[in-house]
Order: structure tokens, then C-alpha cells, then sequence
């Protein structure tokens, strides 16, 4: 069911229109369930956050992704067929997070080489939904008259790859992490209110959407191993010894994805193919809640 649009449309109420709507979706969609007789449901309730689309961060990821990352104001005009000088003045960014369900995280924590069958699910059929996600999300805005695309789909999705390993032009994480989301860990994953183990999605548009507040300290402050606090277990459950105190060796995850069956450049069966073990995403401190938030109560209280 839609959500009733304001009457006054202030960037205010948009947003919490635009968030109602989302979390609606989410809700009552019957993407949201596993292919299981129990019908599991697949996320939680989304957390849902803005960005400024012309915040200077998106240029910043041309020099720490790659040239080809695209800013917001890019991908738009480049979905409506435009210039970026075209756009209008303010253009926004919707992102979300979808987390996943104490059930299905529960079910990968006793793993040590594959993903449960309920995690591989999830990667598989909860895109699906996650896919639906965006396109209602660009069709509720462009029913409404503004500009709206969602990069991190093809056409312009584009996946390359370099001496480091696989990456892409528009990164969901660092899309969330612009919108105050949450931040990196030592794995590569992306610590947000709820954990570590969840999905990202977005969409740009023209609508003007007041800019959530990144409250991080930094990049990789909700990370235990950054904040100077000894953890390190997604060095531990990494089958592949992918991640190390340096960091995450996306060749080496990508190779152990490879020997168990899956290459994510092929198009696979979803009942058959292993895509994202996930297990440095479970069994670890910050599986669903940001771990740093006790430190940080704690430094509170000693003052």
C-alpha cells in the first residue's frame, strides 16, 4: 500500500514519506520470504538514510575507488539521457539497508567453508527483492514528476577489475556510507546501526531530500579492530584467509568463490550456485549491532 504523499511536500516530510513507503515495501512484499516451506522472511525492517548528491565525498571515490566511479549528479544524467549541468540545482540520494534475520544469520554462524543454505537464499532471493526495491522506488518518484535512477543495476552497473580484484562504478557501501550509514571494517564489510550483515541499495533523484548527518568519527570507526580494541575474529572465520590485519585480499575471496562453484561474472542457478559465504559477517561482535557504541558509552561514563 502507498503511503499518502504531504500536502506540503517539504524535503522533511518527502523524507518521511519516502522512508514510510520503503519500509511499507519491504513489510508486505512477498519477495521478502525464503523459498522454504516456512516461508522465512528474509530482512528486517530496512534503516533508511539520505545523502547530498553533489556532497563532495562522491568526487573523493574517483581517487579511492577508481576514475570511473560515478558521482550521483553522473549516474542521473547519464540514466535520463542528459548533461550533468542539466540536472537541477539539489539532487538527492535514497539509501538503504536491508538487515537479515536472526534466523538466517543464526544459521551461518556454525559454517566454516560453504554459507548456509538460508544465507545463499538470501544473496540470491533477497536481491530479488532488493531489485523490486529499486525499481518501485525509481517508479514512486518518477509517478510524481522528478528524475530517478538506480546505478547500482545495469545498464549502468559496471563491474571491472585491476590488480586488487573486482570492483565497480558505483559502490552500494560507500554510497551508505555518504549517507551516514554506517562505516568500513578490517573484512571490507560495512558496520551500520544494525551490523554488519545485511544488503545496501539506493537510488538518485532529482527530488530535494534533506542530507542525514555522518556521525562517524571516521571511515572505520564502528570497527572494534580500528577503535584500537583487540577482535580480529573475521580474520578467524575467513575460510579463505581473505582478511588479515592488513585488511580484506579480494582475489583471494573471489578465488575461494571460485573453487567452491561460483564466478560472479557468470549467470548462475539460484537453487545451485554459492555466491558470498558471509561467514566473516557472522559469529563476530558486529554481526548486528555497531560494537563500538558500549565503548563509546563507556568513555561517556568515565567522564
Amino acid at each position: 500500500m502507498t503511503a499518502t504523499l504531504p500536502q506540503t511536500k517539504s524535503p522533511a516530510e518527502m523524507a518521511g514519506f519516502i522512508t514510510a513507503e520503503i519500509k511499507a515495501f519491504v513489510t508486505n512484499s512477498p519477495l521478502n520470504h525464503m523459498p522454504t516451506p516456512g516461508k522465512d522472511i528474509i530482512f528486517d525492517e530496512p534503516l533508511v538514510q539520505f545523502a547530498d548528491g553533489d556532497d563532495p565525498l562522491f568526487t573523493e571515490y574517483k581517487d579511492i575507488i577508481a576514475t570511473t566511479h560515478l558521482t550521483p549528479r553522473e549516474a542521473l544524467a547519464r540514466a535520463g539521457n542528459k548533461k550533468p549541468g542539466e540536472l537541477p540545482r539539489r539532487i538527492s540520494v535514497i539509501s538503504w539497508i536491508l538487515p537479515i534475520t536472526l534466523n538466517t544469520r543464526r544459521s551461518n554462524r556454525t559454517q566454516t567453508r560453504l554459507p548456509s543454505r538460508l544465507w545463499s537464499h538470501t544473496r540470491w532471493f533477497g536481491e530479488k527483492l532488493n531489485e523490486a526495491l529499486r525499481a518501485h522506488v525509481v517508479a514512486l518518484l518518477a509517478g510524481r514528476g522528478y528524475l530517478a535512477a538506480a546505478p547500482g543495476v545495469p545498464p549502468l552497473l559496471k563491474i571491472e577489475r585491476n590488480e586488487k580484484g573486482m570492483y565497480s562504478n558505483w559502490s552500494e557501501r560507500h554510497i551508505a556510507y555518504a549517507a551516514g550509514q554506517g562505516t568500513f571494517s578490517l573484512s571490507d564489510g560495512f558496520i551500520t546501526g544494525r551490523g554488519i550483515a545485511h544488503r545496501c541499495g539506493n537510488v538518485v533523484t532529482s527530488l530535494e531530500l534533506p542530507a542525514s548527518p555522518r556521525t562517524a568519527a571516521g571511515p572505520f570507526a564502528n570497527c572494534l579492530t580500528y577503535a584500537g580494541e583487540k577482535c580480529g575474529l573475521c580474520i578467524e572465520r575467513c575460510p579463505a584467509g581473505a582478511i588479515s590485519e592488513k585488511g580484506h585480499d579480494k582475489n583471494k575471496c573471489h578465488q575461494h568463490l571460485r573453487d567452491l562453484g561460483y564466478d560472479p561474472s557468470q549467470d548462475y542457478h539460484i537453487e545451485t550456485s554459492v555466491a558470498g559465504c558471509g561467514l566473516c559477517q557472522t559469529r563476530v561482535p558486529c554481526e548486528a549491532v555497531n560494537p563500538t557504541r558500549k565503548l563509546k558509552k563507556a568513555s561517556v561514563a568515565a567522564t
